[in-house]
Parts: structure tokens; C-alpha cells; sequence
């Protein structure tokens, strides 16, 4: 007979776990699938959707498409989504041009969702890395060794104008260009959509982990690399005091929302940001981070639905308000049943 034993105890931490509906009753973080946004991929034609060999799961979708996988999501409880255009390469060249086509795919692709679904949030990147065919987020100064700011941003603020007039709900710029809020903001104003918001991509590191989405966009094949260094003008990942201060900035400027990218490796810059501001905050999964939980799901090392729920849990527990997630669609599916 094994010998009694038993603890003085006032605190047992543990009374609250013993059940199901305890912890139910005392959890402190819940996801909803009205905290996800869902990114989207288009792209020209009437071809089946393209599955994005480095994202498993996700896809390249036509119009068509696009706007039956945006019924679906808003079907699921999914309030918005973002929006981001594949082109031919050889529509691209050095200045980004065809981003400001008013009738450029993105723009076709909003008209399309909103006449569909006008209940669902649409949002629209505001960069030109998708155009160029150098694969930067701006023109290049005269010497091809850096973007150009101030030009980038005049041609930004453009883009944002032909975007909102589309119908988007917000523009998100994810340039990093200095002062590219504020002139957004004025020219939407100056252009009469004063009701379109701007979400900021206000905390964006120069990761390692954008190679998928690269992918997904094309702007790797028209780099000639996947590794592409935009180092001068996205964070360094060292750094989390300038990433508050590039969040007040744009608080300043006039973003509605602001944004931390990467998400579940900057946890502590969500929960910095969150600190600081009283705008909401939206995170950023990205492709990587999505890319390494399937493919290790895949070898059989993780599983898929535990990981994927607790690493969009832990980034609402840091802060955010607002989660993009590649996973948006079978979390919104998996939380509903």
C-alpha cells in the first residue's frame, strides 16, 4: 500500500482544469472566425485554381473563382478578405506601371467581389512589388541600388485613389515607404473617399519567411531570387523600439488600423503595439509561417488542426484584434461546427 500523502494547500490552481466546462468557463482568449481575414491570390484567365506548390492548400483563383471562394468564406462567419494580384511578367517592368491601369486585374477582381458579396470587407495591397520587374515595393533611384521614396509614395497614393474608387473598404499599404500614410490619406480625402480606411502595414520586418508569398505573387520569378533583400525600407528584425515608433507614425498620419508583420514571431511586438495604441491592431500570419506548420503536419511531426489553433491563438492572446491567416477558411470552418 503506497504511502498518504497530501499537501497543505489553500491554492490548487488545478480545481479550475478538472473539467471540460470549467476551463470552458475560465478560458481567457477565444477565436472567433470574425477575427480572421483571409489573403487571396488572383489571377487572369479561366483556368482551375492553381495550387501554390510552397502554401499547400492555397491557390491562385480567376475571377470566377474568386468570388465563390469570398461567398464561401462569408458563408463561414469570415468578414473580410485581402486581396493580391499574380501577373504575367511580361506585363511588369521597372516603374510598376500597369498598377496604375484602372482597369488592372485587382481592380476588376474588387468590382467583381463587391457586386456579389457587398456585405464582405474587402481589402487591397497597396505596393508595387506584384508590377515591378525587379520585385521591390517601389521605382528604383537612378543608380538601381535602392527604392526611391518619395516618388514611390506619389505613385501610391494614386494606386489607393483607383482602389478606393473600386470600392475597397481599406487600402493596405505594405511599402514601408516613409510617409506613405499620410499621403494616402490626403489623397483620398482630396479624391472624396473619405470613408475609405487605411490599414497599415506599420510594423513590417525584413523576414526571412515572405519566400511563399513571393512565390504566390510572382515577384521572386521576376527578381530572379527568392531571397530578395529589402532591408532599407522594411524593419530590421533586431529592432522593437522602431517598430513602435513606426507604429505611432502612422497612427499620426491618419491609419485606421495598424499592423504587425510577421505575427507569431514578433508576439512580443503585437503585444508592444497593443500597448501603445488604442487603434485596432491587426497581425499578419504570413506564408512562412503557414508554409513550415503544414509541411511539418505533413511529414507527420505536427498536428495540423492543434497547430495551426494554437499558433493563431497565441497571436490574439499577444494583442491582436485582427489575425490574416492563410488558415482563415478551415478555422472559420473547424470554430462554426
Amino acid at each position: 500500500m503506497a504511502d498518504s500523502f497530501q499537501l497543505n494547500l489553500v491554492q490548487r490552481p488545478r480545481r479550475l482544469r478538472r473539467t471540460a466546462s470549467l476551463r470552458d468557463m475560465v478560458r481567457e482568449t477565444i477565436l472567433r472566425p470574425a477575427d480572421f481575414i483571409a489573403p487571396l491570390f488572383v489571377v487572369e484567365g479561366r483556368e482551375a485554381p492553381d495550387e501554390i506548390k510552397s502554401m499547400p492548400g492555397v491557390f491562385r483563383l480567376s475571377i470566377t473563382d474568386l468570388v465563390k471562394e469570398c461567398r464561401a468564406l462569408q458563408k463561414l462567419g469570415v468578414p473580410a478578405v485581402a486581396l493580391f494580384p499574380k501577373l504575367d511578367p511580361k506585363l511588369k517592368d521597372e516603374e510598376g506601371t500597369l498598377a496604375l491601369d484602372e482597369d488592372a486585374l485587382v481592380l476588376r477582381a474588387v468590382r467583381a467581389v463587391k457586386k456579389a458579396v457587398p456585405e464582405l470587407t474587402i481589402l487591397t495591397d497597396v505596393a508595387l512589388d506584384p508590377y515591378t520587374s525587379h520585385g521591390h515595393d517601389g521605382v528604383l533611384t537612378p543608380a538601381q541600388d535602392d527604392v526611391e521614396n518619395d516618388r514611390t509614395v506619389g505613385i501610391l497614393a494614386k494606386m489607393a485613389v483607383l482602389q478606393a474608387k473600386a470600392g475597397v473598404d481599406l487600402v493596405a499599404p505594405s511599402d514601408m515607404m516613409d510617409g506613405r500614410v499620410g499621403a494616402i490619406r490626403q489623397a483620398l480625402d482630396a479624391a472624396g473617399y473619405t470613408g475609405t480606411g487605411i490599414m497599415a502595414y506599420s510594423a513590417k520586418f525584413a523576414s526571412a519567411y515572405y519566400g511563399p508569398f513571393r512565390d504566390a505573387v510572382g515577384s521572386s520569378q521576376a527578381a530572379g531570387t527568392r531571397l530578395l533583400s529589402k532591408a532599407t525600407y522594411q524593419l530590421d528584425p533586431a529592432n522593437r523600439r522602431e517598430a513602435i515608433s513606426e507604429v505611432l507614425l502612422d497612427e499620426a498620419e491618419g491609419a485606421d488600423i495598424v499592423m504587425v508583420k510577421p505575427a507569431g514571431m514578433y508576439l512580443d511586438i503585437i503585444r508592444d503595439v497593443r500597448e501603445v495604441t488604442r487603434k485596432p491592431v491587426a497581425a499578419y500570419q504570413i506564408s512562412g509561417e503557414y508554409a513550415q506548420i503544414q509541411a511539418a503536419a505533413r511529414l507527420g511531426w505536427l498536428d495540423l488542426a492543434r497547430c495551426r489553433h494554437e499558433s493563431l491563438l497565441a497571436i490574439k492572446r499577444a494583442g491582436a484584434d485582427m489575425i490574416l491567416t492563410y488558415f482563415a477558411k478551415d478555422m472559420a470552418a473547424e470554430l462554426r461546427k
